[in-house]
């Protein structure tokens, strides 16, 4: 693959306090762009980070042909930019394209441009453990065009920009028994941009209540939990680490994957089957839900302060009790930033 370079004539990097990173919200100076055309892709490019031109007939901004991943680069204690689980994350970036009837973009070749794009803006990487580099691979249909039908034509775009945590405090979620997230036979599975922008009206509202996000539940009853917000999510009751199956209408987590591959690891009980909230309920009153809280890469692993439901708030122990949790996340932790051996060969170096 040939990638044509054209490089910013002046890095932005000294307007960013790297002591203070609000997610989301700084860009690295670069992106990599390649475009679908005549059934392949081409037209291989890093180009500094800016607007692109459209007109208002592009077709993905009509009918919602769009896709997205997100995933970490980390500096570990020998200066190396580490990736945790890239190819997972491109792998799925196909499972969602096949689903939202995209073409799908070889995982070596997105390695390879990602590897040409750290390189170049290798000094955005953070250096502390607090933070990291957020990589964002998105995919969007490009036709001009208005009529309900696949595009012939799209964009892949990858960005980056240094961030530090996504939630800074324990959340408080709140139960969702009437609006749905996905149903069976939906879009729930796929990273798409529809799955996100369905759930922010509900959502708004129970942060007028005071709540930071929400607990889904399954379409059809509102009786399963399925996941949190932007996360999958996980509870230990008892002994037990408890976290509901992946399927059509929940995301199938690399986070959440990592999560319970090492908890297995560590000799706890790893249970994945439905959960009902009444179960939920039935623990919490005999004291046995432990704690909650939701994974994901942009949240890592977020604590769960309390579960509204019906009025009531089931208010977990403190989180510096949570053992478990904190067990998980401190040895995570130490693996993508290279303080102990990465036995499942999860961190891929792009130095």
């Amino acid at each position: 693959m040939q990638i044509k370079v054209d490089r910013v004539a002046k890095t932005r990097i000294q307007d960013v306090d790297f002591s203070n990173i609000p997610f989301g919200r700084e860009f690295a100076d670069h992106m990599f762009v390649a475009d679908y055309v005549d059934g392949k892709w081409g037209g291989f490019s890093i180009q500094p980070y800016g607007k692109m031109m459209y007109t208002p007939a592009m077709l993905g901004l009509h009918y919602g042909q769009t896709i997205f991943e997100g995933m970490k680069a980390y500096r570990n204690a020998n200066g190396e930019v580490m990736m945790f689980r890239p190819m997972d994350n491109f792998k799925r970036l196909n499972v969602s394209a096949e689903r939202m009837c995209m073409p799908t973009i070889p995982v070596d070749l997105m390695m390879e441009a990602l590897r040409e794009l750290l390189k170049i803006d290798v000094a955005w990487v953070p250096t502390s453990t607090d933070s990291s580099l957020y990589i964002r691979p998105f995919m969007f249909a490009t036709d001009e065009f208005l009529g309900v039908k696949p595009s012939d034509k799209y964009r892949c775009v990858m960005f980056t920009g240094p961030v530090g945590p996504y939630y800074t405090t324990p959340l408080k979620v709140m139960v969702e028994d009437t609006y749905t997230r996905a149903a069976k036979g939906g879009t729930g599975s796929a990273k798409s941009g529809g799955n996100y922008g369905g759930a922010l009206y509900p959502t708004k509202l129970a942060q007028q209540k005071g709540y930071h996000q929400l607990l889904w539940t399954d379409s059809i009853e509102h009786k399963y939990i399925e996941e949190s917000g932007t996360m999958n999510v996980m509870f230990q009751i008892g002994d037990s680490l408890v976290t509901p199956p992946t399927g059509d209408t929940i995301l199938k987590g690399i986070t959440r994957d990592s999560v319970l591959t090492l908890a297995a690891d560590l000799g706890i009980d790893v249970q994945e089957r439905r959960i009902s909230i009444d179960e939920l309920k039935s623990a919490y009153d005999k004291g046995q839900l432990l704690d909650a809280f939701g994974v994901g890469t942009a949240a890592t692993i977020a604590p769960i302060e309390l579960i509204g439901y019906k009025g009531q708030d089931l208010v977990l122990p403190p989180v510096a009790q949570r053992k478990m949790s904190q067990l998980i996340a401190k040895e995570l932790t130490a693996i993508r930033y290279g303080e102990v051996e990465d036995k499942f060969g999860w961190m891929v170096s792009m130095n």
